[in-house]
């Protein structure tokens, strides 16, 4: 086979990366930027970095289920060239249905386009017949329940600031009580996620390379300790001697720093899947010269490449639909861009451990709307919100007829 395929295929996995950039790193950095806390700059450089390292840390699960669990590669084992077809255009129609999103500010949802593009190719190649039924009902269930629970997990945060500190005659004082408490809820729920799993190669290097044998929950509990104690006495150092609501917003705006570079990495760790996929199987398929009926591990430079595509679209496109979830959904406070993201990021991290391809758009709309139940309905702009849940049902049929359309083209221009 031509090496100008395989060229075409990784140049389209940067650029469908790139697009993912451009729209949905605003769901790791919207609501810091719309709060306030952010500016844009500095927002593009946290999640620049941390984009990256959630795709390289935590990437593999989510890659994995869309390389070979939406569809059955197998029957393309007597029509390889049929594969290649399929693969370029799952790509090119995730890439040209977020390019268009981007260009209108529309925060879509880039797991639907990516599961949508791979079912269009492989059910107009084979028929229905070539899906996996249960893997795609497991992931429409995941879509479905993804908002539902990040909405609780935010409203829940975000009652108890309301309700116990900031609503409290002496918020200050109350501040004071429950910083530690905060802190070990932050650092639990992600580092208890993020932590075991990105250990894991790394006692793994240790070990192999130096023959030390580290006890991994040891490890991760004093990880946790020290997180706790740290970013308690980072809050706690300026607070005293303060008082009002003002006061503790300002403290509050330190943690949504925090849970928004949560958010960055469980976007990378999610949405990296949903543009390498189609490249990790067609790596497989270019080194072993057979379809690949499964595949485990993805290599590390696919990884790489979509974190670094990612982050450059994020750096280049990204500030139209980082303004449409940060300010056109709902006021922004720290308090309340805090319990958005530290509830967007602990879904979709218990998602990508789990191997489940969720939209991060999901999750913090979710989470906004939530946040704005618990404030008050009349505190949201549903004008927004009807705009962007129209954009989410519309996304899977669009790729999916774009990527079955490219399919039928490619097969008539390169026929076997």
């Amino acid at each position: 086979m031509e090496m100008g395929w395989l060229w075409l295929v990784v140049g389209l996995a940067f650029f469908l990366a790139w697009n993912l950039g451009a729209n949905d790193v605003a769901n790791a950095m919207g609501t810091s930027v719309g709060s306030k806390v952010l500016t844009l700059r500095q927002a593009i450089l946290l999640a620049g970095v941390l984009e990256l390292a959630g795709a390289i840390l935590f990437g593999q699960q989510v890659t994995v289920t869309l390389t070979g669990k939406v569809t059955h590669l197998q029957v393309f084992n007597e029509y390889p060239h049929l594969f290649v077809l399929s693969v370029v255009a799952e790509l090119l129609a995730t890439c040209l249905w977020l390019f268009c999103a981007t260009a209108r500010g529309w925060p879509v949802a880039s797991s639907h386009a990516a599961v949508g593009a791979i079912a269009g190719a492989n059910a107009i190649a084979f028929g229905v017949s070539a899906l996996d039924g249960s893997t795609i009902g497991t992931i429409t269930l995941a879509w479905l329940l993804t908002p539902l629970v990040s909405g609780l997990i935010s409203a829940g945060f975000f009652a108890i600031l309301q309700y116990g500190i900031l609503n409290q005659s002496e918020p200050f004082k109350r501040w004071a009580h429950w910083t530690p408490w905060l802190s070990v809820a932050v650092v639990g729920l992600v580092g208890g996620l993020v932590l075991p799993t990105a250990i894991a190669p790394l006692a793994h290097f240790f070990e192999l390379h130096w023959g030390w044998n580290l006890p991994r929950q040891d490890y991760v509990l004093g990880v946790g300790v020290l997180g706790i104690l740290t970013l308690a006495a980072w809050v706690g150092q300026e607070a005293k001697g303060e008082a009002g609501v003002k006061r503790v917003e300002h403290q509050l705006g330190k943690f949504q720093i925090v849970s928004a570079c949560c958010m960055a990495f469980a976007h990378g760790s999610n949405d990296v899947g949903h543009a390498v996929a189609p490249l990790a199987s067609f790596a497989m398929f270019w080194q072993t010269q057979t379809i690949p009926a499964s595949v485990t591990t993805v290599p590390l430079w696919i990884l790489g490449l979509g974190g670094v595509g990612i982050v450059a679209g994020l750096a280049t496109w990204g500030k139209k639909v980082i303004m449409t979830v940060g300010e056109d959904l709902i006021a922004l406070k720290p308090s309340s861009g805090f319990c958005a993201e530290l509830g967007a990021a602990t879904t979709v991290l218990l998602a990508s451990s789990w191997g489940l391809p969720v939209s991060s758009t999901h999750a913090l709309v979710g989470s906004v709307v939530g946040i704005g139940l618990v404030q008050g309905i009349g505190t949201l702009k549903w004008t927004t919100v009807k705009q962007i849940v129209a954009a989410w049902v519309v996304t899977v049929p669009i790729a999916m007829a774009l990527s079955a359309g490219l399919f039928l083209l490619l097969r008539s221009l390169f026929p076997v």
